[in-house]
């Protein structure tokens, strides 16, 4: 079960990877963009994200991850930052989530953490977050490529380059490894 816990900080990696990736494409007026008021800029997404992370992954083991600090509504609103301190927030919400999971050992995987007063084995709980993050970040790999239009760089298989990266893949001898390690 140790596999588990390196397999889904590998995850969690690759996904925070994918988020930077899109926004260190854009210019920094555009991660703070929002099509109108009902909408989330990138910026209000990260906002989101730190929020979560840092409820969540604070105290993991002894405390709700819905602790009584927390603002969520506020995070869904625009306040005034910069790139660099939007990413400073953004660094510090990911440092309490790899924090916590490097103080995780197998013996720790069935416990019951809460969230909201529901119980969650620390497996279940991880694979909760890790839904969570990805759906986000995948708003803002939406919004950087609509943005970026014809000069987005693509964060995976490029459209057209499947049956290249494909061939590349079968040259090689059958392996047991993460995907993410060949990134």
């Amino acid at each position: 079960m140790t596999s588990y816990l390196s397999c889904t900080k590998k995850q969690f990696e690759y996904i925070k990877s994918l988020a930077e990736g899109a926004m260190d494409q854009l210019p920094d007026e555009a991660l703070f963009y929002r099509a109108d008021d009902s909408q989330n800029s990138i910026a209000v997404l990260v906002k989101h994200l730190v929020g979560n992370m840092l409820s969540r992954w604070t105290d993991f083991l002894n405390t709700d991850g819905e602790k009584v600090w927390r603002n969520r509504d506020a995070e869904f609103k625009i306040l005034p930052v910069n790139r660099s301190e939007l990413m400073s927030h953004w660094n510090r919400g990911w440092d309490c989530l790899f924090n916590a999971l490097d103080s995780l050992d197998k013996g720790d995987l069935n416990k019951i953490v809460y969230i909201r007063n529901m119980g969650h084995t620390v497996i279940e709980a991880i694979n909760r977050q890790l839904s969570h993050y990805s759906y986000h970040v995948g708003q803002i790999v939406l919004l950087a490529k609509q943005e970026k239009k014809r000069d987005w760089t693509s964060l995976s298989i490029a459209p057209g380059k499947s049956n290249a990266y494909n061939a590349e893949k079968f040259t090689k001898e059958k392996q047991i490894k993460l995907f993410t390690e060949d990134l």
